[in-house]
C-alpha cells in the first residue's frame, strides 16, 4: 500500500496559517511526523494562495524533504507553472497530483509528466463532470491510462483515482466507487488505484469510523494507494490488517512487524 500523507495542505487552518507566517518548524514537524508514521509520500498543497502558490509550494517541498531525509513529495496543484517550479527543487522521484480528462488540465499537465519517471494521480473526472457509476469511471480511466501510456508514462507509475463521493448524498456512491476500483484493477493489470477517502463520510457523524471502515472495504477490492492522515493509528493498523487478509503480506511479516512495534494492539 502506498501511503500519501495529506496533512500539509493550505486548506487546513493550522497549515494555512503556518505557510502565511512562514513557520518553517511547524511545516517540518508535520512532514516528519507523517513520515515516521508510515507515509511513503508527503503531499504538499498551497492552493489557497492565489498568486503565491508556486513560491509557497516550492518552499513546502524544500522543508518537507529537509526534515525527512529527502522523502518524496506528492505535488498537489492543477497549475503547471507551480508544479514545474516545485519539481525544480525536488530531490528524487515525485508524484504529481493530478491529471484528469478535463481538457484544460489534461493539456497543461501532460507535457510535464510525459516521458518521465514521475508517478501521477489520474482523476476520473472529465469536462462532463464527476462520474457517478462504476462504468462511467471505468470509461474515463480507460482514456486516461491509454493517453498516459501513449505519452510514455509507465503503467506502474499511474495511480487512478476513481473519486469518492459522499454516501450521505446518494446511498449507492460507496458501492459504485468500490466497484470501480475492482473493475479498473481487473481491466488494467499493472495499474494502481488511489484515493482520498474522507469525502465518503461528509455530512455524517463519527466520520473517522466511517473512513476507517471504508478503507478496509476498498483494500479488499484491490485499492493499493491512499491519501490519508497517517497519524490516525487505527486507520494505519486497519490497512495493514486488511492487506494481510487479502494475501498482500507474505507469511504475515508486515502484520507481525507492526504488532511487535506496537502499531497493532
Amino acid at each position: 500500500m502506498l501511503i500519501v500523507g495529506e496533512l500539509i495542505n493550505a486548506s487546513r487552518k493550522a497549515i494555512g496559517e503556518a505557510i502565511k507566517a512562514q513557520d518553517a518548524e511547524k511545516i517540518k514537524k508535520a512532514a516528519l511526523d507523517q513520515r515516521e508514521a508510515g507515509a511513503d509520500y508527503i503531499d504538499v498543497n498551497a492552493g489557497i494562495f492565489v498568486g503565491k502558490e508556486a513560491d509557497y509550494l516550492t518552499w513546502l517541498v524544500k522543508l518537507a524533504q529537509e526534515s525527512t531525509d529527502d522523502a518524496p513529495c506528492c505535488i498537489d496543484s492543477p497549475d503547471p507553472k507551480a508544479i514545474e517550479q516545485a519539481l525544480s527543487v525536488h530531490r528524487g522521484t515525485a508524484m504529481i497530483n493530478s491529471i484528469s480528462l478535463e481538457k484544460d488540465r489534461y493539456e497543461a499537465i501532460m507535457p510535464i509528466i510525459a516521458g518521465t519517471d514521475l508517478r501521477v494521480a489520474a482523476l476520473c473526472m472529465s469536462d462532463e463532470g464527476m462520474p457517478e457509476t462504476a462504468n462511467e469511471r471505468l470509461a474515463i480511466a480507460d482514456k486516461l491510462i491509454n493517453g498516459l501510456l501513449k505519452n510514455n508514462v509507465s503503467l506502474d507509475n499511474i495511480y487512478v483515482d476513481p473519486l469518492v463521493q459522499p454516501v450521505s448524498t446518494k446511498d449507492t456512491f460507496g458501492l459504485e466507487f468500490l466497484d470501480a476500483v475492482e473493475a479498473i484493477m481487473t481491466e488494467f493489470k499493472g495499474v494502481h488505484t488511489i484515493c482520498g477517502l474522507s469525502n465518503i463520510s461528509y455530512g455524517l457523524p463519527v466520520r473517522k469510523a466511517i473512513n476507517q471502515n471504508f478503507a478496509v472495504l476498498a483494500v479488499g477490492r484491490g485499492l493499493d494507494g491512499l491519501i490519508i492522515n497517517p497519524l490516525d493509528k487505527q486507520m494505519m493498523a486497519n490497512i495493514i490488517i486488511a492487506e494481510t487478509l487479502i494475501g498482500r503480506d507474505n507469511y504475515c511479516s508486515n502484520y507481525l512487524t507492526a504488532y511487535r512495534s506496537g502499531k497493532i494492539e
